[in-house]
């Protein structure tokens, strides 16, 4: 794993989950860059999706990791930027496949749908598995500015 820097937030619900995958960040070579929130007081989820969508588009991050409830709701407001490709992913093949074939660039995971150790699995193969373009690339390609660029 390279010494990359890789943005995680989350709200209210994700925060006991975001702090474990920030903990894991690190021992896999990555550099956290905590966005929030930092305690379980109710918090909106779209002011955290739109922080990682903001240090991906302006480069203070390579990839990103959300965390809400379920990982829906701030995968979508991640997703209003352009910049963006997250993908709510809940095993380590949705994982792998948002990789290969989407280019996601940020993870988003439910912490109340999935256990810590599924999304740590999750959280390693989203950091370790390229984008296979090929194929893929014109696709990515229509998402957005930022497609096909990690």
């Amino acid at each position: 794993m390279s010494d990359r820097v890789v943005a995680i937030a989350s709200d209210h619900a994700g925060y006991r989950l975001k702090q474990e995958l920030a903990e894991e960040l690190g021992k896999l070579g990555a550099q956290p860059l905590d966005l929030g929130t930092h305690d379980e007081e109710s918090v909106d989820y779209p002011d955290f999706g739109r922080a990682i969508a903001e240090a991906i588009e302006n480069g203070r991050a390579e990839r990103g990791v959300l965390v809400c409830g379920t990982g829906i709701g701030i995968s979508i407001a991640a997703n209003r930027n352009p910049a963006v490709r997250a993908a709510p992913c809940h095993d380590a093949t949705i994982t792998r496949l948002a990789r290969q074939h989407n280019d996601a660039n940020v993870l988003a995971l439910g912490a109340r749908t999935i256990g810590a150790e599924v999304a740590k699995d999750c959280l390693r193969v989203f950091l370790e598995t390229p984008f296979e373009g090929g194929r893929h690339e014109r696709r990515v390609a229509k998402l957005g500015n930022g497609a096909a660029r990690t």
